[in-house]
């Protein structure tokens, strides 16, 4: 990777926000990594591979903490990632236009922005035993996969309102099972596009700081979801960035078709 940053020290604060507000409940951050990576001007396919690197970073250290503090629950979780995983390695292996690329970041910087904004600040006490039937889980880890693997994401984002809005697991247990699904799947894409000849991603001195912002962002967000707290204004903050990345993007395509 060859991108370098103009002015680092705003970059390093908003990728250490990103880190700090998903890991908080249970994200890796891919969009808003996406959403950084695209203000630098990268190349799609390298923000896809960046996004995805970062994206297991943190969403690693979400689930190491949440599964510490004993919210993680494997029958919850397994039912999605049976399928999810190889989905999102297969989506990995297709290769888009840059324009369906631009389309469907826009649609994940969007749905993100809303989902962010509409979380709310608490934390539920209530640990839920119910588990998603298989006819469920099956098609929806396959359909998120997919998508996460051809996108560059995790698929957590669009996991997580799903658990809730079904009443399958307490806004922890959700955060705990939509780490190990971004971390998995966030691999499988991985392997997906090394495999379609797309593994050209190389460290440099602006992507290093960049990990390390995440980290530090990454480990101290998911402490505090984990234990403490989650910050409704940050993540507020954040859909504000996304929405405008995205709007952003909207018109470079209206230039490009116009």
């Amino acid at each position: 990777m060859e991108w370098i940053f103009i002015n680092a020290t705003p970059i390093l604060a908003l990728t250490f926000l990103v880190a700090l507000i998903y890991s908080s409940v249970g994200h890796g951050g891919a969009s808003g990594y996406l959403a950084i990576l695209y203000f630098l001007s990268v190349p799609y396919e390298e923000m896809a591979m960046s996004a995805l690197w970062l994206n297991i970073l943190v969403a690693g250290l979400a689930f190491w903490n949440y599964a510490k503090a004993g919210y993680f629950s494997g029958r919850l979780t397994w039912p999605f990632l049976v399928t999810s995983i190889p989905a999102a390695f297969v989506g990995g292996l297709l290769k888009v236009s840059p324009q369906l690329y631009s389309f469907l970041l826009i649609a994940v910087f969007l749905y993100a922005a809303f989902r962010l904004w509409m979380i709310s600040g608490g934390e539920e006490p209530i640990m839920f035993e119910n588990s998603p039937s298989l006819k469920i889980a099956f098609p929806l880890g396959t359909g998120v996969g997919i998508l996460s693997g051809i996108v560059g994401v995790g698929g957590g984002i669009f996991l997580s309102p799903i658990i809730l809005l079904f009443h399958w697991a307490g806004a922890k247990q959700t955060a705990a099972t939509s780490a190990l699904f971004i971390l998995l799947n966030s691999a499988a894409g991985l392997v997906g596009r090394h495999l379609r000849g797309s593994f050209e991603w190389h460290f440099s001195p602006s992507l290093t700081a960049m990990v390390v912002a995440a980290f530090i962002g990454g480990l101290l967000g998911s402490r505090l979801g984990a234990y403490h707290f989650s910050s409704r204004w940050l993540r507020r903050a954040l859909a504000f960035v996304l929405l405008i990345a995205a709007l952003k993007k909207t018109g470079c395509l209206y230039r490009f078709y116009f």
